[in-house]
């Protein structure tokens, strides 16, 4: 199943925006694929005002968030992946989510996991019944009430 941190940045960027507050990205910025200004990073991370005035170019999808904004007045092209992004909030009143830290490696895991799937399927296709798996019924099933 697909992680669902994507679509819940995407509806709560939209839910912030919608309540005019200022959503705000709170990042990692020592995410292998995240393409930050470091020099505005302070202990691994950077907080990034996302409002629609404040950025151009804006694009959110499953993989990542991207769009152009001015750090010291130069524009910076950024792109955060959507596993680097660790919470989602208004500026305002602090409304919003944080990620678990856990899912920073969704990509690597989804990776082993793909691996690990096709080895299994490998196997099972080459034996579909392994001798340590029980007998499955046969006929039709059928639900018993124990009181």
């Amino acid at each position: 199943m697909k992680s669902s941190r994507p679509y819940l940045i995407r509806a709560l960027y939209e839910w912030i925006v919608d309540n005019d507050c200022t959503p705000h990205l709170l990042v990692n910025s020592e995410h292998p694929k995240a393409q930050v200004p470091q020099t505005y990073a302070k202990d691994g991370q950077i907080v990034l005002n996302a409002a629609p005035s404040a950025v151009r170019y804006m694009h959110m999808d499953n993989e990542a968030v991207s769009f152009e904004a001015r750090f010291g007045g130069v524009p910076f092209t950024l792109y955060v992946p959507t596993a680097a992004i660790l919470a989602v909030y208004a500026r305002e009143n602090g409304q919003g989510m944080f990620f678990d830290q856990d899912e920073l490696f969704d990509e690597v895991e989804d990776e082993v996991e793909q691996t690990a799937f096709e080895v299994v399927r490998e196997v099972t296709e080459d034996d579909p019944t392994p001798d340590d798996e029980p007998p499955r019924p046969t006929g039709r099933p059928n639900l018993r009430v124990v009181k």
